[in-house]
């Protein structure tokens, strides 16, 4: 035998309020974070239109979807019944005791910002910083994205990037490529430089070959130490370092001039018996 037990009509309702709030509750927050995201994506997408700085972009588009989702969670909150005050008294100790635990955060959230404003580098410049050579293609909250100049995606933190020694390749117009070529002592030095000056000469990469620094800077154990220094834009520095190297060797050879390389003289002696 089954008894069938009657539910208070209170109880009844209350349980179809707290339904609905919460029904209502997960569709805000469902529809607010999508809204979030469209939202943003559309202010990026504005941005972008408008030919907006590019390193600000990414940062901004990223901040107004985390503030637009804390807003969502705020609504949500108030449709549960809970007092936004008290929502925001515990959503504030909440991030206290988060902010605690991620100061590492908090420093890359400044750092970025810091960035931001005083501007040691932005998208698309070649920098060197926390041991690593590549271009910016990104300024995000807390970290930024470079892309190394063998096509590795690097993410750096930037509390440590903001806080360290950055070297910004492309901030001048030109930049010097140094290199050293040694001949032995039996070739001649003036032969040697008007070869290496040809070659600068023919490099399609260096814009003015006149202002190319050739001169003896070392006379080195086995070889005479010729340092060359011609200047190029700074997305050429490989195209004139290479085509330099390969060059003055093949130029060298044609000229008569000889590099020194490590050799060994083995000498037999015979002893009779």
């Amino acid at each position: 035998m089954f008894f069938l037990l009657e539910v208070p009509d209170w109880l009844a309702n209350s349980a179809v309020g707290v339904a609905r709030s919460v029904g209502l509750a997960l569709i805000t927050v469902i529809l607010g974070f999508w809204l979030a995201n469209r939202v943003a994506d559309l202010i990026g997408s504005i941005m972008k239109k408008r030919e907006m700085d590019e390193t600000l972009r990414p940062f901004i588009v990223s901040l107004v979807r985390t503030v637009f989702k804390i807003f969502v969670l705020v609504t949500a909150a108030a449709t549960l019944g809970i007092e936004t005050t008290s929502f925001a008294a515990a959503l504030g100790a909440v991030f206290l005791a988060i902010g605690m635990a991620l100061q590492g955060s908090l420093a890359n959230f400044a750092g970025g910002f810091l960035m931001l404003v005083f501007r040691p580098f932005k998208v698309g410049d070649l920098i060197e910083a926390q041991g690593f050579l590549g271009v910016v293609k990104e300024i995000q909250i807390f970290n930024t994205i470079i892309l190394t100049l063998d096509n590795k995606t690097v993410i750096i933190p930037n509390g440590p990037l903001s806080n360290g020694t950055i070297t910004n390749v492309t901030q001048q117009d030109e930049i010097r490529v140094d290199m050293t070529f040694g001949i032995s002592y039996d070739s001649s030095i003036d032969e040697a430089r008007r070869v290496i000056q040809e070659v600068a000469n023919s490099c399609e990469h260096i814009p003015n070959p006149g202002k190319t620094d050739i001169f003896v800077g070392e006379l080195a154990d086995s070889s005479v130490n010729f340092v060359v220094r011609p200047w190029a834009k700074p997305a050429h520095f490989w195209d004139v370092y290479f085509y330099m190297h390969e060059n003055i060797k093949k130029e060298f050879d044609k000229a008569g001039v000889s590099m020194p390389y490590p050799q060994m003289d083995v000498h037999v002696n015979q002893v009779k018996g």
